[in-house]
């Protein structure tokens, strides 16, 4: 039998530091968290890409 490949947390980490547009949970996690509207987080995603980061840091200037 063929040895099961050990799991690591590096994908969890990866999804974690992105925002999917496209998915409504996440859409509204994002906008409760930012206090700002769902429409405005799905345009910061547009402008400026899915990283999370990125999303807020554009979220908080406005």
């Amino acid at each position: 039998m063929a040895k099961a490949k050990k799991q690591t947390g590096r994908g969890r980490k990866q999804d974690r530091a992105r925002v999917a547009g496209g998915q409504d949970y996440e859409v509204q996690y994002e906008a409760k968290k930012t206090r700002r509207s769902a429409s405005a987080v799905k345009k910061a995603v547009k402008k400026v890409g899915s990283s999370r980061k990125k999303v807020e840091r554009k979220l908080k200037r406005g």
